[in-house]
């Protein structure tokens, strides 16, 4: 008698953009071959070392074993693969299959939880900045597709973090991103407790939104700006920007900001139980871009390629938002109450 043999499916879902997203190559503002040395997959690596004539004696040279793997590394702030004209010698010459995984994957993001699989597009790159900060807020794009496997995280766990993503992006929906932001920190400690063993988060939105109101007036500090100029920092613009900051509302793509940076980090919490670490990440990171001159959607696309793309800056943030006083609750309320959006 025969097994019955039983196909797994696995879902997925993509923003509404993520089709949309095209390369703009050469005349892309910024690339993703400046400043970055490049991870270099082992499998890509041995191709490279085995690739003979002029091009495989450049990879040879200019790939490196450091402590993250193999890499690429920059000379003069710039990929030695990336030629005067914006384009990829490797691509170029050999075709996009030739690539590495990191350059033929970036900026798209993959989060694969074993039975269901999230994709996304990194803010770090300018198109995909560009697309991330202006489509229309519209729903997910869901589909089935043959494969996964059974999870390994607690089934609970993430079904307390999925519902309460849910119910953070309706209230960036439904609210201005300040007064969203403050009720996503009550809402998170509430959620916290859940996963920690309590019963489910509830949310009274009016009690919320009063208690936020009468925090006691704060003096900003710099420490929430200093915080920043001690971590890594790749570029001088950065650098400047952060000795720039200001108090302004906070301008009208921080919604969709917000929805980008909830939508990446909020389910990671599956991975430690951190969701109140993740949520202050959120709120801090839409309070920084937020306070920055110039154009909003650059500066998010650098705050991306500083920070997201560090990941020693990422721990550095999410250690900060327990342990840091600039960074305590009632001070991030303060902020965004003194950013709050202008009536419109």
């Amino acid at each position: 008698m025969g097994h019955c043999f039983q196909e797994l499916f696995m879902e997925v879902t993509k923003p509404s953009y993520y089709d949309s997203f095209r390369c703009l190559a050469s005349q892309c503002p910024d690339s993703c071959c400046k400043e970055w040395d490049v991870d270099v997959d082992e499998v890509s690596a041995a191709r490279y070392r085995c690739l003979p004539g002029e091009l495989g004696e450049a990879l040879r040279q200019n790939m490196k074993q450091t402590e993250y793997g193999t890499q690429m590394m920059a000379q003069q702030g710039r990929c030695p693969m990336w030629r005067t004209d914006g384009l990829c010698r490797i691509q170029a010459e050999l075709g996009e299959d030739w690539l590495c995984q990191v350059c033929r994957a970036f900026p798209r993001l993959r989060h694969d939880y074993g039975d269901f699989l999230e994709l996304g597009l990194e803010l770090s790159c300018p198109e995909a900045a560009r697309l991330i900060l202006t489509a229309p807020p519209e729903p997910t794009v869901t589909f089935q597709t043959p494969g996964g496997e059974e999870p390994e995280y607690d089934k609970r766990t993430m079904e307390v973090l999925k519902a309460s993503r849910s119910w953070v992006l309706t209230l960036l929906d439904d609210y201005p991103a300040s007064m969203a932001l403050i009720l996503m920190l009550f809402y998170s400690a509430q959620t916290q407790a859940a996963l920690d063993g309590g019963g489910a988060p509830e949310m009274d939105v009016s009690a919320a939104l009063l208690t936020g109101e009468m925090m006691p007036d704060m003096q900003e500090t710099e420490e929430f700006f200093s915080f920043f100029e001690h971590l890594e920092i790749l570029t001088p613009r950065w650098a400047a920007l952060l000795r720039q900051h200001t108090v302004q509302p906070l301008p009208p793509q921080t919604g969709a900001f917000a929805r980008y940076l909830v939508e990446r980090y909020w389910l990671q919490a599956i991975s430690d139980d951190d969701l109140r670490g993740r949520a202050k990440f959120i709120v801090i990171s839409c309070l920084l871009v937020g306070s920055l001159p110039g154009d909003y959607i650059e500066n998010a696309q650098l705050y991306s390629k500083e920070i997201e793309n560090d990941a020693d800056n990422v721990d550095a943030l999410l250690d900060a938002a327990w342990e840091e006083g600039c960074f305590a609750d009632a001070r991030l309320m303060k902020m965004l109450k003194q950013r709050k959006e202008r009536p419109s």
